[in-house]
């Protein structure tokens, strides 16, 4: 807020007004001002001690007319802002659902988000939370600051786990029965063949020859991967729409198994692509890595041929200005060795490119495995979340028409604001009890921050933003609730500088924490116009905040709970 005024009015004495923009830091108490300029860093520009520059550059600033005082603090120079002028700024913010903090700075410019990533066959489990709902946060949050943004499922469709899976669907099932169950159905058969080929070792080379044939496009094979792929992207959409999750390429690895052959000519031509042990491999020695491996002694690709192909596919297609990979840090080396190959081959976009890592999900007893069926499905907790939600409305608010979408919107949104909550890099241990815990910072109580807001608008009615008595919001408590809209844009701007949608999400909380505690010290609906007015349009103005922080999250306002 003000920072580039401030700036502006500031860039005397030969000082940058960028460098004083980046200086810029909210002090560490309330009561010394509202922003701050720590001058250390100008004291050998200005030949200057710290707190003589202070001095030189507050007449500067403190006859602004958004600023009530200016103190010399040591090497500080705190300037504390007029209230009034603050809260004039809640004017345009107090319309009627207008959405806050959207921008055009991304104009121009394109951002492709490979997130999700799901592997066919397999059901959404909760390890699959972080990078879908990440991506999907960031997605939005993006596209709100103007970028045309391109969400890319890249799919796990390819691999010889379809060669297990065609095996497992001859002995204990057939093609039909597959079509007409669910992917819960095919992770059964999935762990079966595991238990099987253990004792079997056999049935892993049946497995290998029935991929090779859908590598070759035989027609029976084909048909086996087209079911297995139709029944989980029918089973995985349902949890997407639950999500509010979207895509606009679901191009997936077998996408890319026809453009691989040009991608591998070009590491050839650059003599880059050496033998080893049979394999074909990029050394990586030199940049203290080990080798990449593209293509195994048996001819079959990898992983990471696929992404060097899709790398220059997205770069032909998209034109991007950014591709951003939304993948757990276990992939961290995976991607350190295809950028470095990218970089080899001279690839125009590999400086644009960015792994957006964020931790494991584990559960409290150890790590998830589809092959031995320890996980915990994304669909169970999705329903247990909305259920004890629905539960809760009911004994709260029997009466509710709407009350089955709100346990939807409720439940869905804690489970998603859990995931949101943290920097992203942290791990996380999936514990029903955390994430079915609708207390203190979470999706719930901002929701019912939101309700509190609307109940009190639509009993308030009509109000009047230039009828306002400002003095009835520019006390302590509603002061902090202005500055707290006010500063939503700039958490937006940091979210998707950081790449951390967590600045959102705690960003909202703030917000309906100290709107709460203005509500409880202040009557919104009062007779004297000047304070009702004012009081709605505060109302209204964090009301829109935290609407417009929800659903960049992906998370649904209620009207109602």
């Amino acid at each position: 807020m003000y920072e580039k005024e401030i700036s502006s009015l500031l860039a005397v004495e030969g000082l940058c007004e960028r460098d004083i923009f980046d200086a810029l830091e909210k002090p560490k108490e309330a009561k010394m001002g509202d922003i701050c300029l720590p001058c250390f860093k100008f004291a050998r520009a200005m030949r200057l001690a710290p707190p003589a520059i202070a001095a030189k550059l507050a007449p500067y600033i403190e006859n602004a007319e958004f600023i009530s005082k200016a103190e010399i603090v040591g090497g500080y120079l705190n300037m504390h802002f007029d209230r009034s002028a603050m809260a004039d700024k809640l004017k345009p913010l107090s319309a009627k659902n207008v959405v806050i903090g959207r921008s055009d700075e991304g104009e121009g410019k394109t951002i492709c988000i490979d997130y999700s990533s799901v592997n066919i066959a397999k059901p959404f489990h909760i390890g699959h939370l972080s990078t879908t709902v990440i991506g999907g946060a960031l997605y939005r949050i993006f596209e709100h600051l103007g970028y045309g943004v391109v969400g890319i499922n890249h799919l796990g469709d390819w691999g010889t786990q379809f060669g297990k899976l065609i095996v497992a669907t001859r002995l204990w099932s057939s093609l039909d029965e597959v079509a007409k169950n669910d992917e819960y159905f095919l992770n059964s058969l999935y762990v079966r063949y595991h238990k099987e080929a253990e004792t079997r070792p056999e049935l892993d080379d049946e497995a290998r020859a029935w991929f090779k044939r859908i590598e070759d496009g035989d027609g029976e094979a084909v048909a086996y991967f087209d079911v297995f792929k139709a029944v989980t992207m029918k089973a995985v959409g349902r949890i997407y729409d639950r999500l509010k999750i979207k895509f606009d390429s679901y191009a997936g690895e077998s996408f890319y198994n026809d453009k691989m052959g040009a991608c591998l000519d070009i590491l050839r031509d650059k003599r880059l692509l050496v033998e080893s042990e049979g394999a074909q491999v990029v050394n990586l020695d030199e940049y203290n890595m080990p080798p990449c491996l593209l293509v195994k002694a048996d001819g079959a690709t990898l992983y990471a041929t696929r992404d060097i192909a899709a790398a220059y596919y997205r770069k032909a297609t998209y034109d991007f200005d950014k591709c951003l990979y939304v993948v757990a840090y276990q992939q961290n080396l995976h991607f350190k060795q295809l950028f470095q190959v990218l970089k080899l081959m001279d690839f125009a976009g590999v400086d644009d490119m960015e792994h957006i890592a964020f931790g494991m999900v584990s559960m409290e007893d150890g790590a998830m495995s589809t092959r031995s069926g320890r996980v915990v499905w994304l669909r169970d907790v999705l329903d247990r979340a909305v259920e004890k939600a629905a539960a809760i409305i009911e004994e709260k608010n029997p009466d509710n028409a709407d009350k089955n979408a709100i346990a939807e919107s409720v439940g869905v949104g804690a489970v998603v604001f859990s995931a949101l909550w943290n920097n992203r890099i942290k791990d996380i241990t999936f514990s029903f009890d955390k994430v079915l815990n609708f207390d203190g910072e979470t999706a719930p109580y901002v929701q019912y921050t939101y309700a509190r807001c609307a109940s009190a608008l639509r009993k308030g009615g009509e109000f009047s933003a230039d009828k306002a008595d400002m003095d009835a919001i520019t006390d302590d408590d509603g002061y902090e609730v202005i500055k707290s809209v006010l500063g939503f844009a700039d958490s937006v701007r940091q979210a998707a500088k950081l790449r951390e949608p967590c600045c959102v999400t705690r960003h909202v909380v703030d917000l309906a924490e100290k709107f709460n505690r203005f509500y409880i010290g202040h009557r919104i609906v009062v007779e004297d116009d000047g304070v009702r007015n004012a009081r709605l349009m505060l109302t209204q103005a964090v009301a829109n905040v935290i609407k417009t922080g929800l659903n960049l999250l992906g998370i649904d306002a209620p009207e109602e709970m």
